[in-house]
Parts: structure tokens; C-alpha cells; sequence
């Protein structure tokens, strides 16, 4: 699902209302989505006789990796739905990295429809410079890589902690923020809404 951009664009403000807000809409609320999506379609997938299991769309099950057993973002780059970027985050030509992902794993006979996009960051850092912990290298994706080679979670962790700590949001998304993809396409539904009215 795409992240709703104006709330995604308040984030360099830091303001405590901006910050509260996408906690609740963009993270919150997109995730509960997801959730109650990828439910129904499991449920759907069982009615027709396979197994089906839905991945929660935010559900950290390893404390020391910082992760999920299930990576959404390996899943939809292997499925071409974008591109792992060096944020790893997962860029998609229509909206960047603002967008949340949920998974259905299943044993349903599904043909393939796509596959793995190639990196279109280019010398692109604006994530890199964006991150206020310093916690990506810039390093592209390879698959055989770890996470590590690219980003390192405990830096992200590490700074939402102390967020918390100080009595404030533990939201940050700079790197989501500051791609040029995801602010484009921004700036593409701003102008689609302005030339409606």
C-alpha cells in the first residue's frame, strides 16, 4: 500500500503533531490495513483447499537481527516490484520507498508474473545523507550480501530508543523521505489533485 505523501512530506519538519500523525495514519493505520488484507486473502486461499499463512506487515520476531522470519521487501523485488535500494528499503517506480508491504505464503499453484528489477539508484545518497545516525553505508544491494554490508538496524534502533527516552516520537523516515522517487512521486499526485479542482 502507498504511504499518504503529504503526511510522509512532514517529516523533515520534526514537528511533534507531524510526527504523531504519521505514527498513527502512515504506520499505524497502513500496517492495521495490511493486516486485516492479507488476512482475508489467506482465508480466501484456505477456502479454495491450500495452505495459506499471512505475514504480519510489521512484526519483528528476532530482537538481535532486528527482523522478521519474512522479509516483504526481498519478496516484492524478487516479485519486480521494484528494487532494493540503498536504503533497503523497497523502491517502486510509482511511489519510491513510501510504501508498507504484507506477505501471503501459500502453497497455491501462482505462475509468476514478474521478476527482479535492477537497481535504478545509481550514485544516488540522498537516503545516505538523510539518516541522522549514519546507519546506511551507501553499499547497493546484492542479494548474497548481508544487511549488514548495506545498514546497520541497531543505529536506527539505538536512535528510536532514545527518542523515547527523551519523552518523544520514536518516528524518523528521513531516508523514505529525502528519495528522489518517492518525491516525485509527491510532487506528481499534488499536481494530479491541483488539476482536478
Amino acid at each position: 500500500m502507498d504511504l499518504i505523501h503529504p503526511i510522509v512530506d512532514l517529516l523533515p519538519m520534526g514537528s511533534h503533531s507531524g510526527l504523531i500523525l504519521y505514527r498513527q495514519q502512515v504506520y499505524d493505520v497502513i500496517n492495521t490495513r495490511l493486516d486485516i488484507l492479507i488476512s482475508q486473502i489467506a482465508s480466501r486461499i484456505q477456502q479454495e483447499g491450500f495452505a495459506a499463512f499471512p505475514v504480519p506487515a510489521s512484526t519483528r520476531t528476532d530482537n538481535e537481527k532486528i527482523a522478521s522470519f519474512f522479509s516483504h521487501k526481498l519478496a516484492a523485488h524478487c516479485a519486480g516490484l521494484g528494487w532494493i535500494g540503498k536504503s533497503c528499503l523497497l523502491i517502486t517506480e510509482s511511489a519510491g520507498p513510501r510504501v508498507r508491504w504484507g506477505s501471503v505464503l501459500t502453497n497455491a499453484p501462482l505462475n509468476p508474473t514478474g521478476s527482479p528489477m535492477k537497481e535504478r539508484c545509481g550514485p544516488c545518497q540522498k537516503c545516505v545523507e538523510a539518516c541522522p545516525v549514519q546507519a546506511f553505508t551507501g553499499e547497493s544491494f546484492r542479494e548474497e550480501d548481508p544487511r549488514e554490508t548495506r545498514f546497520d538496524a541497531g543505529k536506527c534502533d539505538q536512535y528510536f530508543a532514545f527518542l523515547r527516552e527523551q519523552g518523544k516520537e520514536a518516528v524518523c523516515g528521513l531516508c523514505l523521505y529525502s528519495c528522489p522517487y518517492g518525491r516525485r512521486a509527491s510532487k506528481k499526485s499534488a499536481m494530479s489533485l491541483s488539476a482536478r479542482r
